[in-house]
């Protein structure tokens, strides 16, 4: 992989504003050898949609912007077997960033074929 390739693929990978930095978990360098469905599952091995929000303000605040009804991150909860006795404010924040970054990273898998393809 050339300099300017990687420059444009961390630019690119910028640019899509993800919950995380794809080349935490993947070697730059491999990203020719994947393909989304192959970066897909290696990211997911290696726990990258797990996003962890810590500290009751931080928790208390993603809630309120991204769920302030709570539906949605108890309904997670209760797909994920959690009794209510079992959960706070950063577990429900936690996995509710968790699955907003696993959407948001499927949502763009034409972009990330088209980019991989043509790196």
């Amino acid at each position: 992989m050339t300099e300017q390739q990687r420059v444009s693929a961390i630019e690119f990978f910028e640019s899509l504003n993800l919950a995380f930095d794809v080349f935490d978990f993947i070697e730059i360098s491999n990203l020719k050898d994947y393909d989304f469905d192959s970066l897909f599952n290696e990211l997911q091995d290696n726990n990258a949609f797990d996003i962890e929000i810590i500290y009751y303000s931080s928790a208390i605040e993603y809630l309120a912007k991204n769920d302030n009804s709570l539906k949605e991150s108890l309904g997670i909860a209760h797909e994920m077997g959690y009794e209510l006795k079992n959960l706070n404010s950063e577990i429900l924040a936690s996995m509710l960033a968790s699955r907003y970054a696993y959407d948001d990273f499927c949502e763009l898998e034409n972009e990330i074929n088209e980019f991989i393809e043509n790196l």
